[in-house]
């Protein structure tokens, strides 16, 4: 699944003698199970969250599926916005250790806030989760890479473990919270999604618990730094979250989706400038290494645009216009979020192998990113096939169309995702290398909350219909194929502006 942001770290200390598990340090599992809970309560509520809004907020009227859109996709924006907070207030104020655990605890409360039958609480408990987001994800990947030392040869790998967490918790989360809304509390007509925000909060406790006691492992990675010590300046942040954070996401989760753009791209624009005039002052070299980097952070924005529309247009898609029809059993429309996931897992073990033994042939990080645009404009021909010439009698395209759509976005996701923060820190000036991450992070923010506003526009106001997503994806197929084209065209001028960085 999608990379998080890495925070500033602080001068290496020696590191302490850990006792190892399959040769890693034994506090990489630990990391693993607390991950791997936490995304189990992010990817859990996934599938539901706009099948929920259109239900309990627009009394399960298709006109409702516009604005739960944009809602899920202003979410999805600010939970990436919210991150970049997260490395100051651990590095400066509390410490890893206690902004991993202060973070679990708000996105528990947001998580069961979103039981609430109220429009309001709703939303402030989904800003109450990216207030815990802020606090937890970008810093427990931190704390893996703080358990090795630099240029230890299993460092990589320990990522990948880490990695492994992120998309099996994300792979049975839909399989699960699925099942108890639809089986166990409610039926497949009926499901009951409050409890699928129920299980997602007990598995977010479970981070919380499992963080809580198995930290002793870390011995003393990730503790408060000297001045840091005081349990008020934890209070301190927890007050300024709960009165300063929570209303400021719950405003932005409540005003137009487009003025919530505007919002993001001056947030992006301000340090893209800073950025480029401190390239500017560091010469002619500095210089162009921004500018790449800046080119790149355009066209990532347009790739995640188009890839998040999983939890959106792809849900309303599957409900309503796929044929899960298999005998007398219905394929569940949440499984489908677990595909990316299984995809993952089996192709990119497969693509870095092909990427080594392509040696000198391997493609350039532009190319890489434009194959990646391809490959989601591709997921997007194939539904634009689909809904021109394989509607059967009732109205559905074929169950495998978007079942390969997922597949298919996924290699373009393998193509592009794991190389970004790895570029940025390469091409960012050193001074501002934090800035240039967090502008990594805001195109991201970005591309997902133009997600929200162009799912909303495959709906149109009465709801999804066939001919309303084959207009959709038609445009998706020609803007990402385009872009990626462009990409590929222009890849030697910005391999030039990189200077021979790979």
């Amino acid at each position: 699944m999608s990379a998080t942001a890495p925070t500033t770290e602080s001068p290496p200390a020696p590191l302490p003698e850990f006792q190892t598990i399959l040769g890693h340090p034994k506090p990489l599992w630990m990391l693993f199970m607390s991950e791997f809970w936490e995304r189990f309560a992010f990817y859990g509520i996934r599938w539901a969250m706009v099948l929920y809004i259109v239900a309990q907020f627009h009394g399960g009227d298709a006109a409702g599926e516009k604005p739960a859109a944009e809602l899920y996709g202003a979410y999805l924006a600010l939970v990436y916005a919210g991150a970049i907070f997260g490395g100051y207030v651990a590095d400066k104020l509390i410490g890893f250790q206690r902004s991993i655990l202060l973070g679990a605890l708000f996105m528990a409360v947001g998580l069961f806030m979103l039981t609430s039958p109220t429009d309001v609480v709703f939303k402030l408990g989904l800003a109450t989760i990216i207030v815990g987001n802020g606090l937890f994800k970008p810093i427990i990947s931190t704390m893996v890479g703080k358990l090795y030392l630099q240029g230890d040869s299993r460092r990589d790998a320990g990522f990948t473990i880490f990695y492994m967490g992120i998309n099996i918790g994300a792979m049975i989360a839909p399989v699960i919270t699925g099942w108890l809304a639809r089986q166990v509390f409610g039926t497949n007509d009926d499901p009951h999604y409050q409890w699928v925000f129920i299980s997602a909060g007990i598995g977010m406790l479970l981070s919380l618990v499992w963080f809580w006691f198995g930290r002793s492992q870390l011995k003393g990675i990730g503790l408060p730094a000297a001045g840091q010590q005081g349990i008020g300046r934890v209070l301190m942040v927890a007050i300024l979250g709960a009165l300063v954070g929570i209303p400021l996401f719950f405003f932005l989760l409540t005003i137009d989706a487009s003025i919530l753009q505007t919002i993001l791209m001056t947030l992006f624009v301000v340090p893209a400038v800073m950025l480029l005039i401190e390239g500017i002052r560091g010469g002619k070299v500095a210089r162009d290494m921004v500018i790449a980097m800046l080119i790149i952070f355009v066209f990532n924005v347009l790739f995640w645009m188009f890839f998040e529309q999983a939890g959106s247009s792809f849900t309303f898609l599957a409900d309503k216009i796929v044929n899960r029809e298999f005998g007398s059993w219905t394929f569940p429309l949440e499984w489908f979020q677990s595909v990316n996931s299984v995809a993952i897992i089996a192709f990119a073990p497969v693509m870095a192998w092909m990427w080594v033994k392509m040696g000198r042939a391997n493609p350039s990080i532009p190319r890489k990113f434009g194959l990646g645009l391809i490959f989601n404009g591709l997921a997007f021909l194939l539904l634009m096939v689909a809904l021109s010439s394989m509607v059967d009698g009732s109205g559905k395209i074929p169950f495998w169309t978007l079942f390969a759509v997922y597949v298919i976005q996924s290699i373009g996701e393998l193509c592009l995702s794991p190389i970004g923060l790895s570029m940025t820190t390469k091409l960012a000036p050193a001074r501002l290398s934090g800035m240039a991450m967090g502008c990594w992070f805001l195109s991201i923010a970005i591309g997902n909350n133009l997600a929200g506003i162009f799912a909303g526009k495959v709906s149109g106001e009465d709801g999804m219909t066939a001919a309303s997503a084959q207009s959709g994806y038609t445009f998706g197929f020609y803007a990402l194929v385009g872009a990626g084209v462009v990409l590929f065209l222009i890849a030697p001028l910005v391999n030039k502006l990189m200077h021979g960085v790979k």
